[in-house]
């Protein structure tokens, strides 16, 4: 018995340290960072000292600030695009069966399993032979590209097990095609939608290969960024952009889950 009560005792403690262990290799990069954002020291080697002089830095660096704009222009526009479309795409591939379906449902795969670079190389070919000008414009339609195959496979997830007696029930009520779809279809697959949405957001803003292939001069991205800014050195106020960041994602991801909670108590 006591030796039962060893082997149980020993496994919690084995699993806690394992799981402490996880939550530091994820978590403590974000915790230095957030922590350099507030060193008095430039070089951000070691911490020397507290101050907040960097977020005032940050406020009136117009170029540091103009590349995160133009990050959310691209992933606001793209994400619209791709949810719309994916979404769209999976519903009919769900619904409808015709010649070559199953040809469209491996091509999807490909964007997700090729290499970023080639995919990068790839648009940068189409932009050149259609003379498409490098810029905010063309990092979207890149950005639309790569994210459709994942809202079409989170939305899709979402539509596996759908009863679609729920829609004939509606239609024999009068209720006709549009009206079933957004007052029926949507509401019951959001889940989904919203899923493949953040999804394609946050690919969207932590792009940088294909970003690089597709941006213009004018155009720079936050990632692409600090790319270039590692060269010579990431300075604090980028330290400070990026808490900020962290700070208003962590916000939304406890809210999220504070609303799912309570609509399932």
């Amino acid at each position: 018995m006591n030796r039962r009560k060893l082997l149980k005792t020993t496994g919690k403690i084995g699993a806690r340290a394992f799981s402490a262990m996880m939550y530091i290799f994820l978590y403590l990069p974000i915790a230095i960072v957030i922590l350099f954002s507030f060193n008095v020291s430039k070089r951000n080697i070691l911490f020397e000292g507290f101050t907040l002089d960097w977020y005032g830095v940050m406020a009136g660096n117009s170029a540091l600030l103009e590349a995160f704009g133009n990050t959310l222009v691209v992933a606001a526009a793209s994400t619209i695009a791709a949810t719309a479309i994916g979404t769209l795409t999976a519903v009919a591939m769900f619904r409808y069966k015709f010649r070559g379906k199953s040809a469209i449902d491996a091509l999807l795969y490909i964007p997700v399993v090729i290499p970023e670079i080639v995919l990068g190389i790839a648009l940068l070919s189409i932009f050149s032979i259609c003379k498409v000008p490098l810029g905010l414009v063309s990092m979207i339609i890149a950005h639309i590209t790569f994210s459709i195959p994942f809202v079409v496979f989170t939305v899709r997830a979402r539509l596996s097990g759908y009863d679609r007696s729920v829609e004939e029930a509606a239609m024999d009520l009068g209720a006709n095609r549009r009206k079933v779809f957004f007052n029926i279809t949507v509401p019951i697959i959001l889940p989904g939608i919203l899923s493949g949405a953040v999804l394609a957001f946050t690919l969207s803003i932590d792009d940088i290969i294909i970003s690089f292939f597709t941006t213009g001069a004018t155009s720079t991205t936050f990632p692409l960024k600090i790319l270039e800014l590692v060269r010579s050195g990431v300075s604090p106020d980028v330290y400070a952009l990026s808490t900020l960041i962290i700070l208003i994602t962590f916000a939304i991801v406890i809210t999220s889950q504070t609303i799912a909670y309570k609509k399932k108590s």
